[in-house]
């Protein structure tokens, strides 16, 4: 892992996503080497040579990017992070996210944050003192064998469900992120059971093969779960309904049994 640290020129953007206004990343790169990872397409920008996974720039300046006072992110949604995970295992030493939503809390905006982390409920103080948050574990597969392979450096199913737990207890918002939605492989039902007494709503999302990424899961299902590589390049490369099938599936599931949940799926186009 090659670390360094740089000093960033802004650090609240204006954000691409359908629910956030702006966004804030407080590292460039992540630690986690996610198969899956849609955000590797930053390299075109940020003139690392490394493969994604393999590098971190922390952004020691971070917290003194964001204003003392201001009236401009009142009521506006904020979310962490985009393109990187707030609570990597770099944030135990520097602390960026904890000092940038200690920032936040005055500014009084829309708070959302997602992680793959346990280290989210060090937080629970200053989330805690947001009117407005939402709080959110992805939570790709229950089987820990599974995220071994497919997210090997992020906490344990188990570690991540508890953090849910204890935010919820807390009193703050949280929701889970089910995705991506492995074929064959995420049981989203389980992960919905498992996780309903914790959770105020889902967000699901299929998984995207696009770019570079088949190419990690096709690797991955060679050595893994060589009996699906032929079931995912019929989803992925001949038409079907798959997608479309498994939309249904779910959203009858949740209208059923009284779930709040919100679908991302692009269905490849």
């Amino acid at each position: 892992m090659i670390l360094k640290e740089i000093k960033a020129s802004s650090i609240i953007t204006k954000s691409n996503l359908p629910d956030a206004d702006y966004v804030i990343n407080p590292y460039v790169g992540c630690m986690h080497s996610c198969i899956y990872c849609y955000a590797s397409f930053m390299k075109r920008f940020t003139g690392h040579v490394e493969p994604w996974g393999q590098f971190v720039d922390v952004k020691i300046n971070a917290p003194d990017l964001i204003p003392e006072k201001s009236l401009k992110y009142k009521n506006k949604s904020i979310f962490l992070a985009s393109v990187t995970d707030p609570y990597l295992s770099l944030e135990r030493k520097y602390e960026l996210t904890r000092k940038i939503l200690k920032k936040l809390i005055p500014l009084e905006p829309k708070l959302g944050i997602q992680t793959k982390s346990n280290l989210i409920v060090r937080d629970i103080d200053l989330l805690k003192q947001f009117e407005n948050c939402e709080a959110g574990l992805t939570i790709t597969t229950i089987d820990d064998d599974i995220r071994k392979e497919v997210e090997p450096h992020v906490s344990s199913v188990s570690d991540r469900i508890t953090a849910l737990k204890e935010m919820r207890e807390a009193g703050i918002k949280t929701y889970v992120f089910i995705g991506p939605i492995f074929p064959f492989l995420t049981d989203w039902k389980d992960i919905i059971n498992k996780t309903k007494e914790y959770a105020d709503f889902y967000m699901l999302e299929n998984l995207n093969v696009k770019g570079n990424i088949w190419n990690n899961i096709k690797s991955w299902l060679q050595q893994k779960h060589p009996e699906l590589l032929e079931k995912y390049e019929k989803i992925y490369f001949t038409k079907n309904d798959y997608w479309n099938d498994v939309e249904k599936e779910i959203k009858g599931y949740c209208l059923e049994n009284k779930i709040d949940c919100r679908i991302y799926f692009h269905h490849g186009k």
